[in-house]
């Protein structure tokens, strides 16, 4: 059953009245529902266009966060052949908000690194909702120094509310940990393309892209901090989390007009998660298309330009 947000409601009673007729179709044969099932889903597609054409930033927000929206795990189910999922960090154990492992794109061999939110009650404990405590950035790191050794390209889908803010986490150097995998992601001589899939809010996904080339999602948002954070910040309160998301430029349109991303990637009318194969289909496509792109530049030259472009928007922010 499709899951309908706040703003959605005049959809989802169109689309709710198109499935009663259907089913009473069903009971009562005899029943000529053809023109009328037409003119309704026609009107509700054109309301969904309507809708989806004129998003505030509070909204972008709210279908970024859609439960249905596809997750790291989709994407390397449809995308990634051959995938070998890796484990652990080598220093504390295994965090389940960050997976990854080795696969083939199209038959080129790549490293896919990505936050995984769960899909379910079950899977999203298990996940932790996506965020990630140090384990979780010390196994990106590991990934990202194995992609380099063996000459691979590494692939990262940003997808968080942020790092897990718990005491055990800081204990474990949270910070530390965020840090070293933003310079290795800096410092890395194989091409990194990084997708913004859903939520890309504080150092908890900048950890994973730092890219060469960030790709974003029509839909999705990328922040230093949660609106709902921000509002807490500046008004002591969470009520101004819609006011917060329209100061904070947090979409992809915005973003990319500020040079922090290198590409958005359109998706289909309501939301990746009403066409979810279309969707994840598309960003393949895009990866490697940017892939392709990077095909031919030295460790050295892919280094050189990651660093051009993150002190350009540090620059460009200053002057």
């Amino acid at each position: 059953m499709h899951s309908y947000l706040e703003f959605e409601k005049p959809v989802a009673e169109l689309e709710g009245k198109v499935q009663e007729l259907r089913r009473m179709a069903a009971e009562d044969p005899t029943m000529q529902i053809g023109d009328e099932v037409a003119r309704l889903e026609a009107k509700a597609s054109q309301l969904l266009t309507d809708t989806y054409s004129k998003l505030t930033p509070w909204q972008k927000t709210l279908v970024a966060r859609h439960p249905n929206r596809p997750h790291f795990t989709d994407y390397v189910s449809r995308l990634v052949s051959d995938f070998t999922p890796l484990a652990g960090d080598r220093v504390f154990g295994e965090d389940h908000a960050v997976e990854g492992g080795l696969g083939r794109l199209n038959g080129r061999r790549v490293v896919v690194i990505g936050q995984e939110k769960g899909s379910d009650t079950q899977s999203r404990v298990k996940h932790n909702f996506g965020m990630a405590n140090p384990e979780g950035y010390r196994k990106a790191v590991r990934l990202m120094s194995l992609a380099e050794r063996f000459q691979m390209p590494v692939i990262t889908l940003a997808d968080t509310s942020g790092a897990y803010p718990g005491k055990d986490a800081e204990a474990r150097g949270q910070a530390e940990a965020i840090a070293r995998s933003i310079d290795r992601s800096l410092s890395l001589k194989v091409p990194l393309i990084s997708v913004i899939i859903g939520e890309g809010m504080s150092g908890g996904a900048v950890a994973i892209a730092a890219a060469n080339r960030v790709l974003m999602l029509e839909h999705s948002i990328y922040a230093v901090i949660s609106p709902e954070g921000c509002s807490s910040i500046l008004w002591r309160s969470s009520d101004k989390a819609q006011d917060a998301a329209a100061a904070m430029r947090i979409t992809a349109q915005d973003l990319l007009s500020l040079g922090v991303i290198d590409r958005i990637l359109p998706e289909p009318v309501g939301g990746a998660h009403r066409e979810t194969a279309q969707m994840i289909s598309e960003t393949g496509k895009a990866i490697e298309e940017e892939l392709k792109a990077l095909d031919g530049l030295s460790g050295e030259e892919l280094v050189a330009q990651r660093r051009a472009k993150f002190l350009k928007m540090g620059r460009e922010g200053l002057a």
